[in-house]
């Protein structure tokens, strides 16, 4: 990759990270009021950005969600570079967004953001600390 290219990654690496972190900090607020299928959606894109800046980082490419969940477990997770818990929480959050996005009559509560919300802090963490 030239220079420009190298820049250009870099940025994008950056600004996934960024939102991540931004799309963290939405919880608190959207759960405290009541927005509980919402709050479980951004958390799952705040881990989302987070994995992907960490494909990206180590030049690893994802069509999809799924390829994303995949590539993570293969490359990160099956090698202890992130947590087996992290990596189960990842795909909790995966699979929690894919019924409430697609499923009918699925509603999130209060208790599963409370539950969820610090292992999406943990992934993002462990992530950070790899980027």
């Amino acid at each position: 990759m030239s220079n420009t290219q190298d820049d250009n990654y870099d940025e994008l690496i950056k600004y996934r990270r960024q939102r991540a972190h931004e799309t963290l900090a939405e919880i608190p607020f959207l759960s405290k009021q009541g927005f509980y299928n919402t709050a479980a959606n951004r958390l799952y894109y705040a881990c989302y950005y987070a994995a992907v800046a960490l494909l990206l980082k180590n030049h690893i490419t994802a069509a999809s969600h799924a390829g994303v969940k995949t590539m993570l477990g293969q490359h990160f997770v099956s090698k202890g570079l992130i947590t087996k818990e992290s990596g189960r929480a990842y795909s909790n959050l995966f699979d929690n967004r894919q019924h409430s996005d697609y499923d009918e009559f699925v509603y999130s509560t209060q208790e599963e953001i409370e539950e969820l919300y610090p292992k999406a802090q943990q992934f993002i963490e462990e992530v950070d600390k790899l980027l």
